[in-house]
């Protein structure tokens, strides 16, 4: 069965692929395993200039590579540059600081010479999802290649453009042959992949069922694996934060890349003293996101990814307003041509709604109301979820204690919750385990070995 990939713009085809073989599979697995025993001895030095070269070709190649990302997955334009831009980013990153974050770890120990050296673990194996289609490779592949080990992609489907197009800037920068791979093969082949002995580890962004699945072969066969899962961040908005500045970046928070974001804020709690305010300031300024084209520079809000997620957003808003919340704004799909839906607010949600209990992954805003300090924190604790979250309050000490007791990956006072390759990345509970990016996801995928010398 050959591979689509559609625009979800205007449901045109842009290209109709054929799945690689078992045999195209077990070669590349083969060129890595190899590649390894060579990339694995390379000089750092050798390795960041192949990634500063990464970074220029990326950079050469931004407008066309945001297209392919707008063609696929319907990404605004304007973000999809700035997302090529925060790739090269990433690997200049990684190419400026790999050596440092990996050099070998004096240990104080008085019967000798103790360190701990970190070495690669070979081949890994990249599981990852079509909303940020370029971003989250990068931001696997910089620090997992850069420590020496050599890489598998096996990407969303609706994106196969994007995946090839990712091993072809690697090779134009001069990477060698069977350093960085792509296979357009089902999500039936990553079991087969990670049942591989020459296979030694696993990093996977995408829904839990699947995380589950792929943490459950991968503790079968004793090997590490990364999990970036679902989110479903808290926007916590205290009664005395600056409600014009708040509202405006909480509408921006909420509707980048369509809503379709693990970390896009997603469950609005507001103190009750300023909840009215923040939410006209609010609705205000969703308001603003019209629909359209994500090619045009006008268009604030492109096209979902694929009519399948339009449908079950649709049917997570219909089901939290079956059981008592509030459409204050939007809450259909679009009567538009593409897969459109309007940008939403919903109030008077509570626990028990699709809207308070799960992920709602596109342009829907959970908002609500608490009495004081002490109950957002409460609200923003239950949840299954432990992605990102953020606080907002004029008192940046009140804000970091407040983050201090929220239980999450990481927590932004006054800022928007973004990712960084300065710091590290991840969730806890139903949002996955390990960390990638800083020196932390450099780390993830080397063996840490201790050595004794007298």
């Amino acid at each position: 069965m050959s591979i689509q990939s559609i625009n979800p713009y205007n449901y045109k085809i842009n290209q109709e692929l054929e799945p690689h073989s078992d045999q195209f599979m077990e070669a590349a697995v083969e060129r890595a395993h190899d590649r390894f025993t060579t990339w694995k001895v390379e000089s750092f030095k050798v390795r960041s200039d192949l990634f500063m070269s990464l970074a220029a070709v990326l950079k050469n190649k931004k407008a066309a590579l945001a297209k392919l990302m707008t063609l696929e997955m319907g990404k605004l334009f304007s973000e999809a540059e700035s997302e090529v831009e925060k790739c090269a980013w990433v690997c200049e990153y990684y190419a400026e600081h790999a050596e440092k974050f990996l050099a070998d770890e004096k240990l104080k120990f008085e019967d000798g010479e103790a360190f701990v050296s970190f070495d690669p673990l070979g081949v890994a194996l990249a599981v990852m999802p079509w909303n940020f289609p370029l971003w989250q490779v990068f931001r696997f592949a910089a620090p997992s290649i850069m420590a020496g080990n050599t890489a598998l992609l096996k990407h969303a489907s609706n994106v196969p453009l994007c995946a090839l197009a990712i091993e072809e800037v690697f090779l134009e920068a001069g990477f060698p042959q069977g350093v960085f791979q792509t296979l357009l093969i089902g999500a039936d082949k990553v079991q087969v992949l990670l049942e591989d002995d020459r296979v030694k580890a696993v990093s996977l962004t995408g829904s839990e069922k699947a995380g589950s699945m792929v943490a459950k072969t991968a503790g079968e066969q004793i090997k590490p694996v990364v999990l970036e899962l679902g989110g479903s961040d808290a926007f916590v908005v205290l009664d005395d934060a600056d409600i014009a500045k708040t509202a405006r970046i909480a509408a921006q928070s909420r509707m980048i890349n369509c809503g379709q974001s693990c970390i896009a804020a997603k469950r609005f709690i507001v103190v009750e003293r300023i909840y009215d305010e923040f939410l006209e300031a609010f609705t205000a300024f969703m308001k603003t996101y019209e629909l359209g084209d994500p090619m045009l520079s006008t268009t604030k809000c492109g096209p979902m990814a694929m009519s399948k997620f339009v449908d079950e957003l649709e049917d997570q808003v219909q089901r939290s307003i079956r059981k008592g919340a509030t459409p204050h704004l939007g809450g259909t799909r679009a009567d538009i041509d593409g897969d459109f839906f309007q940008p939403t607010i919903l109030t008077e949600v509570t626990k028990g709604m699709p809207a308070y209990d799960e992920e709602m992954f596109g342009p829907v805003a959970a908002v609500i109301k608490v009495k004081n300090e002490e109950e957002a924190i409460a609200v923003a604790n239950d949840s299954r979820f432990g992605l990102g979250g953020s606080v907002w309050t004029e008192d940046k000490a009140r804000g970091i204690e407040v983050a201090r007791k929220i239980v999450t990956g990481a927590v932004y006072v006054n800022r928007m919750t973004a990712s960084d390759p300065r710091l590290p990345f991840g969730g806890i509970g139903k949002s996955g385990f390990g960390r990638e990016l800083s020196h932390y996801g450099i780390k993830e995928f080397v063996n840490a070995k201790t050595i004794v010398a007298n």
